[in-house]
């Protein structure tokens, strides 16, 4: 792992016991931490991580957020002997509580979290890891990294909104498949299916998604942001009413907008023409 340089306050990284926060110049590297249990999610990793997402979206030392797990493993998905444990005997409120607290970063928090998110698969990656894994901006995957939906298997069904995540992603014959057959696939088969975007060597896995962060960190990040979040909400309108939410978002975007990106990329191409759309980014610095 490349060395962390030194955060640019001394404000501690926000996590805990079971999520560990690393800045590098403008990265978040958010890291599972449980390699003992294959990163599985607990009960304290629900909370911390909801902590950590907290602490993050004001912290300017996250430009981007790339989440990975320790060890060889991105996750394994629930812990189901630390969940029931908390939760057996438990009052339905109580119980109620700790699965809000688990979908809450799983995919409501973390969906429309307002800086780019990329999911690192770094190994395994089982179960409920793929809601998670779904709810980032973008994914790559170690062509050594398993993949698998076993649950068949051992007769339950894959809750958490895990199907519903395979589903938003892959093609239902290749959903069905994995899910009806409980069988593993390869980071390559993840890509092929775009549940991932790329897949690529583990040993070129860290360099290959710090690469992509810090392209998007060359990006308007206030635009950045609208884009990331406007497309989430669109996905479930009609074109007649999308076309009304993103005229009145992008009015909105460009009046907040503390660069004033839109004023300096129009200036710059059509008045100095020092910029040409489509070939690189407009100079920020100006």
């Amino acid at each position: 792992m490349a060395e962390t340089t030194k955060a640019m306050t001394d404000q501690p990284a926000p996590g805990g016991k079971t999520v560990k926060v690393e800045f590098d110049n403008g990265i978040a590297w958010v890291t599972l931490n449980r390699p003992e249990k294959r990163n599985a999610f607990s009960p304290t990793l629900n909370r911390e991580m909801l902590e950590v997402l907290d602490a993050l979206e004001v912290d300017d030392r996250c430009g981007a957020l790339i989440l990975t797990g320790a060890g060889n493993s991105f996750s394994s998905g629930m812990d189901l002997k630390e969940y029931f444990r908390e939760v057996d005997k438990a009052t339905p409120v109580e119980v109620n509580r700790v699965r809000r607290e688990s979908m809450a970063w799983q995919w409501r928090r973390l969906q429309f979290f307002p800086k780019p998110t990329i999911a690192m698969v770094n190994g395994w990656c089982f179960g409920g890891a793929f809601t998670p894994l779904v709810s980032c901006d973008l994914a790559i995957a170690a062509d050594e990294a398993t993949f698998g939906l076993s649950e068949i298997n051992w007769g339950i069904i894959p809750a958490g909104n895990v199907e519903k995540a395979f589903a938003e992603k892959v093609s239902q014959s290749d959903a069905l498949y994995y899910l009806m057959t409980g069988e593993n696939f390869g980071g390559r088969k993840a890509a092929q299916m775009r549940l991932v975007n790329e897949s690529v060597p583990l040993a070129q896995l860290r360099t290959y998604t710090e690469q992509l962060a810090r392209k998007l960190l060359e990006k308007n990040p206030h635009v950045l942001s609208a884009i990331k979040l406007s497309y989430r909400r669109l996905k479930e309108m009609s074109w007649d009413v999308a076309e009304e939410y993103l005229y009145a978002k992008a009015q909105e975007t460009y009046s907040t907008d503390p660069e004033q990106g839109r004023k300096k990329g129009m200036t710059q191409f059509l008045d100095d023409k020092s910029y040409r759309p489509g070939l690189a980014n407009y100079s920020r610095d100006e």
